[in-house]
C-alpha cells in the first residue's frame, strides 16, 4: 500500500500555501529580511507545533507568515511546494492563498500574487503540475476588509480560479460574508467555504444557501445533520477532507475516530487534502497512506479519492479527461483486474 500511495497520481483542493513554511525556510527568510524571531533554533519552533485548537494554530501561522516580504519569498514558498507535489506525484493543485495577512504586514497585493504566480508557471513548465489559486478572506476581519480586497484582486482576474473563506471559525459564520461573495459571483469567480471544521453543521448550511459555494472544505460536522448529508450527496458537494489536520486542532482526538470513510459510505464527493502540512502533520502522501492504514482501505478506493478530486476541480472537462487517463494509465499497470 505505501508503495502504492506513493507513486498515485493526486490532486490537492484543499492547500493553504502559508501552510507550507516549513521551519528551516522560516528561519532563512526572516534572516534575509531582518524580521527577529522569538524563537532560539529550529527545534524549538517545531516545539511549539503542539495545538489545543484552530485558534492556537492560527496564531502560529499568522506568526510565521510575517517573514514572508518580497515577491522572491513568495515564489520560494510556493516553489518549495510544487517540489514536494512533484515527488509525490500530484499532477494538479489548487492554492489557498491569504492576501490580507500580507497587506496588514506592509506587503502589496500584487507582491503576494506575482510571486507565488511566478511559481506556478515554473511549477508547469518543469513538471507539467496544473494549479489554479484561489483567494480567502480572513473571516476573522471584517466584511468591509473583504470587498476591499476583492477590488485589489479584480485586476489579475485571469490568476484567480476562485474565491474561498477561511480563519477562525467560531464567532464569524458564512452569512457575515454575503455581500463580497455575491459581488465575487457577480465578477464570475466560483467560491468556496471552510465550514464545518470547529463550528457547528448550521455553517455548512450557510455557505451553501447563502454564500452559494461549490465547495466546502473540512466539513466533517455535516455528520450532525443527517438532512444535510443527504443534501450534500443529492447536489454532490465536494467536501475537501483533511485527515491528518483534523486530529491535530483535535477536530478528533484519534485518527480512528474520524468521520472521512462513513461519509465516503454515504455517497458523498469526499477528498483528501494536506491543509497546512508544514504545521499539521503532513503533505498528500501521509494524509492518504494514515488514512489507508487507519481503515484497512483498498487500493481501488484509495485511487478513488483521485477520480473524486478531479471531478471537484476547478479544472475544464478536457484538462480533467486528461488527468483521468493519467490516473489509469497508472492503474492499469498497478492491476488491470481490480479496476
Amino acid at each position: 500500500m505505501k508503495g502504492f500511495i506513493s507513486g498515485l497520481p493526486k490532486v490537492e483542493l484543499h492547500l493553504h500555501i502559508e501552510g507550507t513554511l516549513e521551519p528551516e525556510m522560516l528561519f532563512t527568510i526572516a534572516q534575509k529580511n531582518g524580521v527577529t524571531l522569538p524563537f532560539e533554533s529550529i527545534a524549538a519552533l517545531r516545539d511549539a507545533y503542539q495545538f489545543n485548537d484552530l485558534q492556537s494554530f492560527l496564531d502560529l501561522y499568522y506568526w510565521g507568515a510575517k517573514v514572508l516580504r518580497t515577491e522572491q519569498d513568495f515564489y520560494d514558498l510556493t516553489f518549495a511546494y510544487l517540489e514536494r507535489c512533484h515527488d509525490e506525484h500530484v499532477m494538479h493543485t489548487e492554492i489557498f492563498f491569504d492576501p490580507q495577512s500580507h497587506m496588514q504586514n506592509g506587503v502589496a497585493f500584487a507582491t503576494v500574487l506575482n510571486g507565488i504566480d511566478r511559481a506556478l508557471q515554473e511549477g508547469k513548465a518543469q513538471w507539467g503540475i496544473s494549479s489554479g489559486l484561489i483567494l480567502c478572506f480572513l473571516r476573522h476581519l471584517s466584511e468591509a476588509s473583504a470587498i476591499e480586497t476583492l477590488r485589489q484582486a479584480l485586476p489579475y482576474k485571469e490568476k484567480i480560479i476562485a474565491v474561498g473563506l477561511d480563519s477562525s471559525e467560531i464567532g464569524h459564520p458564512p452569512e457575515k460574508f454575503v455581500q463580497v461573495f455575491a459581488m465575487a459571483r457577480e465578477a464570475g469567480w466560483p467560491t468556496v467555504a471552510h465550514a464545518g471544521e470547529e463550528g457547528p453543521s448550521e455553517n455548512i448550511w450557510r455557505a451553501l444557501e447563502d454564500l452559494q459555494v461549490s465547495r466546502i472544505d473540512h466539513g466533517v460536522r455535516c455528520s450532525d445533520d443527517s438532512a444535510l448529508v443527504e443534501t450534500l450527496r443529492q447536489r454532490y458537494v465536494p467536501l475537501t477532507v483533511c485527515p491528518l489536520s483534523n486530529v491535530k486542532l483535535q477536530v478528533f482526538d484519534d485518527l480512528s475516530q474520524h468521520n472521512i470513510m462513513q461519509l465516503v459510505e454515504q455517497g458523498l464527493c469526499i477528498t483528501i487534502n494536506s491543509d497546512d502540512p508544514a504545521y499539521l502533520g503532513g503533505y498528500m502522501t501521509a494524509n492518504m497512506l494514515a488514512v489507508a492504514e487507519t481503515f484497512d482501505v483498498s487500493k481501488a478506493e484509495m485511487a478513488r479519492f483521485t477520480e473524486r478530486a478531479i471531478t471537484a476541480s476547478f479544472l475544464p472537462e478536457e484538462e480533467k479527461d486528461v488527468l483521468r487517463a493519467r490516473l489509469a494509465q497508472y492503474l492499469a499497470h498497478q492491476f488491470h483486474p481490480i479496476i
